[in-house]
């Protein structure tokens, strides 16, 4: 069976909001986003400026905590602030103290909060681009057994020129001859023996 996965932190909302520095507006945000202004709307009620640090929202929302100080500097640091953040910096620290920002002023009647996006280590990098190369090895042998099942003898240049058009991404030369040379080691194709640039398919 198949597992269903929800990616929360892909989630975007709109939601109406009653500023008091610049009047009504509509924020297009993302869910964690959402989740956290939620918080002041309640506390808006009470007279006294309120205040949550880093710890009191985290506990409050579950949200896990590097996501979290993401979502607190595209709130407080970031283009659009809407909230404000005590002491100023780009950092979050777990004492640090978020409030609405009164003097949030904007002519945009909906306005966009980008997220900030988790910067790749050089590892996760590497490996995501190890697994579209592995995926790919893969369209690339189907592709060419496709092709030679259908056409039975083909020659390197004709074979090279029907993958160009079938792969739906960027492919070398020099690949796609290693891709031959693998299918050639496991006997899905065979070379002519008085002409080494053609290929049998074999059944």
């Amino acid at each position: 069976g198949r597992r269903l996965k929800w990616q929360h932190s892909l989630g975007h909302c709109l939601v109406r909001a009653e500023l008091k520095s610049t009047g009504r507006r509509e924020l297009q945000i993302s869910l964690f986003q959402a989740m956290v202004l939620l918080l002041f709307h309640e506390k808006q009620e009470r007279v006294d400026p309120i205040s949550l640090t880093y710890s009191e929202i985290k506990a409050r929302t579950g949200i896990e905590a590097e996501e979290l100080r993401r979502t607190l500097q595209s709130l407080a640091c970031g283009k659009v602030r809407v909230l404000s953040k005590e002491p100023k910096g780009r950092d979050v620290a777990d004492n640090d103290k978020f409030s609405v920002n009164t003097e949030f002023k904007s002519k945009a009647y909906r306005i966009k909060i980008n997220s900030i996006q988790m910067k790749e280590t050089a590892k996760e990098n590497k490996d995501t681009h190890e697994k579209i190369f592995q995926d790919r090895q893969y369209q690339i042998d189907a592709a060419v057994v496709r092709i030679m099942k259908a056409r039975k003898t083909l020659s390197h240049n004709l074979l090279v020129s029907e993958l160009f058009k079938q792969l739906k991404f960027p492919a070398k030369p020099q690949d796609l001859k290693k891709r031959i040379e693998s299918l050639i080691d496991r006997e899905y194709l065979e070379r002519d023996e008085q002409n080494t640039s053609i290929y049998k398919y074999l059944a």
